[in-house]
């Protein structure tokens, strides 16, 4: 049995599940990390009885910064791999109308992020070798007047990844920024997604898996939001202020 292990925070969402399903199919042992450690417990037995590996339900709360040096000092065995898949969409409404509601989204999109990351880069920086993957969002391309609160959110995650991956480029770790775009999850049920631009989960997970294999910067899911985003970013600031995006 492989003796890897990767870490996945934030595995209690479809799009989680499914990536750590898939490094699972692949022999990785998987660390399990989320509040609610009930739900984690079945995913664990799903993985060790399909796929022969061992799986570990751990509690992890985002927003409690103190708890997380010790969180992943207490690691029986210290992952090869880390996968940060979690975050808030919010109401962008509710978030310009109530600063407690925007303050949520950005503390758990981006400071939760960099304070438990800056803890395994500084473990694998040492080691010399690992992978890190952090699932942003497409919304951080450029800032929108739908969305803005979530999408600088993700924009300050996604340039703090492009840093991290800069700094420990030289010590062989690799970072892999994932920009899913609209993904059919339970955070997105209640949207009325177009669905040649919505990836399903375990679409996620392969390309998220053949990602770090290749040692990719960062991907976008569906390879139209790559287009798509280019157009928008490019937009002369005039006619983008015009645009109901």
């Amino acid at each position: 049995m492989r003796q890897d292990w990767v870490l996945l925070l934030g595995a209690n969402s479809g799009m989680a599940r499914a990536i750590g399903r898939r490094f699972a199919q692949s022999g990785y042992n998987v660390y399990l990390a989320s509040r609610n450690t009930e739900e984690l417990e079945k995913e664990c037995a799903h993985l060790e009885v399909k796929y022969g590996v061992h799986a570990k339900t751990l509690f992890f709360d985002a927003l409690d910064y103190d708890s997380h040096d010790k969180f992943y000092s207490s690691l029986d065995q210290k992952p090869e791999g880390v996968i940060l898949a979690f975050g808030i969409l919010g109401d962008q409404k509710t978030a310009q109308a109530d600063f407690m509601q925007a303050k949520l989204i950005l503390e758990t999109n981006f400071i939760a992020t960099v304070s438990i990351l800056e803890r395994v880069a500084r473990d694998f920086e040492k080691r010399r070798h690992g992978f890190i993957v952090g699932i942003s969002s497409v919304a951080g391309d450029r800032g929108r007047q739908s969305n803005y609160i979530y999408g600088s959110g993700k924009a300050g995650f996604s340039a703090y990844l492009s840093g991290l991956r800069h700094r420990l480029c030289k010590s062989g770790v690799s970072v892999l920024t994932v920009k899913p775009g609209f993904v059919a999850t339970t955070m997105t049920a209640e949207l009325d997604l177009p669905q040649k631009l919505t990836a399903q989960p375990v679409e996620v997970g392969n390309i998220v898996f053949k990602a770090v294999q290749k040692g990719k910067n960062t991907v976008y899911v569906r390879p139209i939001w790559r287009l798509i985003m280019w157009i928008i970013v490019h937009l002369p600031e005039w006619l983008f202020k015009r645009s109901g995006l």
